[in-house]
């Protein structure tokens, strides 16, 4: 998955690949389509906790968002899709990427922020959307790479506004994201979070280093 262009803001949605999955981004639609979106996010999140499914079936979705099911398949296509849109809003909301020009400061508190949440009850899901959408044929790993492409565009962001020109948002995620999903599932990570922080963006800034000095010769 490479870094995206951002020249243009494709809007709230975006086709991938050509294929019928769509990619809300971090731009909210506004009037009736903004309330569709909220109604159907909505109904998704209630049914995950009241049936415990982790993917929701599109009529349940519209019989309980009063959205028709039409309207749900015309935008969203598969509930794979529906669940990465609550997933990808959710995690915005709660680790929202920081860009102050300070490189050390924003990786750590997005790191410290990531680990509280991936710690938290159902703090996975995000990881389990991703998985369930990446087995899916009609989403695929190669869609994914367009339905998270708002978060990498931030990522990319923070980097460019802190000069790390040897890393790249897919070094953040598997320098930073990754460990700590997996050590939260295995219970490897520090038991202190800000030890836990310091040390995992401690490994992020070293790769930046070596990099910058491999390239200086």
């Amino acid at each position: 998955m490479e870094t995206p262009a951002r020249a243009a803001d494709p809007g709230p949605e975006a086709s991938i690949e050509g294929s019928a999955v769509r990619a809300v981004g971090t731009t909210r639609p506004g009037g009736r389509t903004a309330r569709t979106r909220t109604a159907v996010l909505t109904a998704v999140r209630e049914l995950i906790v009241e049936t415990g499914e982790a993917m929701p079936g599109i009529p349940a979705v519209a019989e309980r968002s009063g959205v028709h099911a039409a309207t749900i398949y015309r935008r969203w296509r598969t509930p794979e899709a529906l669940v990465i849109d609550v997933a990808l809003e959710d995690v915005n909301q709660r680790s929202p990427v920081p860009i102050t020009g300070d490189l050390r400061a924003d990786l750590t508190a997005y790191t410290r922020r990531l680990i509280v949440d991936a710690a938290r009850p159902g703090g996975l899901g995000f990881l389990h959307a991703l998985a369930g959408a990446s087995s899916s044929p009609d989403v695929g790993a190669s869609a994914l790479s367009g339905l998270v492409e708002p978060r990498m565009g931030q990522f990319q962001r923070m980097l460019d506004a802190g000069g790390a020109t040897e890393l790249t948002p897919m070094d953040l995620l598997g320098l930073l994201i990754a460990p700590v999903y997996l050590g939260t599932m295995l219970g490897s990570l520090p038991d202190e979070v800000d030890a836990a922080a310091a040390q995992l963006v401690d490994n992020a800034l070293a790769v930046e280093q070596y990099r910058a000095q491999a390239r200086r010769g």
